[in-house]
């Protein structure tokens, strides 16, 4: 996607994951609230944190975590993830992370998610199951009732620099703190 696209991404697409990141809703990004991702979708997905796969999963949301605080105070507030957010920093650092999010939810290692896992791994980000199930939807576009991963990343890529994508559904939720 050519770096264009980072331009087009509205401010209301990245407020509305910015808000899904900063859980306690204090205008910045923790450390500890950016990692907590990993640790909510193990356990949603009944994996613990000794399994290889939540490790991966952590060393690459730190990754992301260490790329996004430019002033490396372990905060990144809203300016500094608005200065980051787009095409290059999503292939840096967002799909090796997100695809790691994938894998704690893909138990069998096939590379494809069913519904359950999908809605279960979405809900752990704060979705409602209505909102992930209309994203698992939007996504499925051959209705064989399974996401590969490649599908998946694509529509958070399309999101997170376009701020349009077919998994528009699971970015309409705001987080409870």
């Amino acid at each position: 996607m050519p770096e264009q696209a980072t331009a087009t991404m509205s401010d209301a697409a990245k407020q509305r994951i910015f808000a899904m990141l900063d859980r306690d809703g204090d205008g910045a990004i923790t450390r500890s609230e950016y990692l907590a991702r990993v640790d909510r979708a193990a356990a949603a997905m009944g994996r613990g944190a000794d399994d290889p796969v939540v490790h991966t999963a952590r060393a690459a949301h730190e990754a992301v975590f260490a790329d996004m605080d430019a002033d490396h105070d372990g905060r990144v507030t809203f300016e500094e993830y608005r200065t980051w957010a787009g095409h290059d920093a999503f292939e840096r650092s967002c799909r090796p992370a997100l695809g790691s999010l994938f894998d704690i939810a893909d138990h069998d290692g096939d590379g494809r998610l069913t519904r359950e896992e999908f809605t279960r791994l979405r809900m752990a980000s704060s979705n409602t199951e209505a909102d992930a199930g209309q994203a698992f939807d939007d996504l499925d576009t051959d209705a064989d009732g399974l996401l590969n991963r490649d599908d998946y990343l694509a529509g958070i890529h399309d999101y997170v620099t376009t701020g349009s994508s077919r998994m528009a559904a699971a970015y309409r939720t705001r987080p409870n703190p």
